[in-house]
């Protein structure tokens, strides 16, 4: 893959990319400390989910198709409007 090619893909630089998620990872740890979360917490919540839907058999597909669309309509809108904004700054 070529530096441009790598540089499109990452949404920048690789340097500036790595510096933008240390920054952000950063900010999310504060937020998740500050709500008295910690990253092992999480790890067992996403693993509990996904023992649930298991255990859950076919009612799990519906439980899924809720989820994605809960999920879906924060999401899609604001990738399109990101998309939309990024189109209008290029021309």
């Amino acid at each position: 893959m070529s530096e441009r090619n790598l540089s499109r893909f990452m949404g920048g630089s690789p340097g500036q990319v790595i510096l933008r998620l240390v920054f952000l990872s950063f900010v999310v740890g504060v937020i998740l400390s500050a709500l008295d979360l910690d990253p092992l917490e999480i790890v067992d919540i996403v693993v509990g989910f996904f023992k649930r839907l298991w255990e859950m058999g076919f009612d799990a597909i519906g439980s899924l198709l809720r989820y994605f669309a809960l999920g879906a309509v924060i999401v899609v809108p604001l990738w399109l409007i990101s998309r939309v904004l990024n189109l209008g700054s290029k021309g």
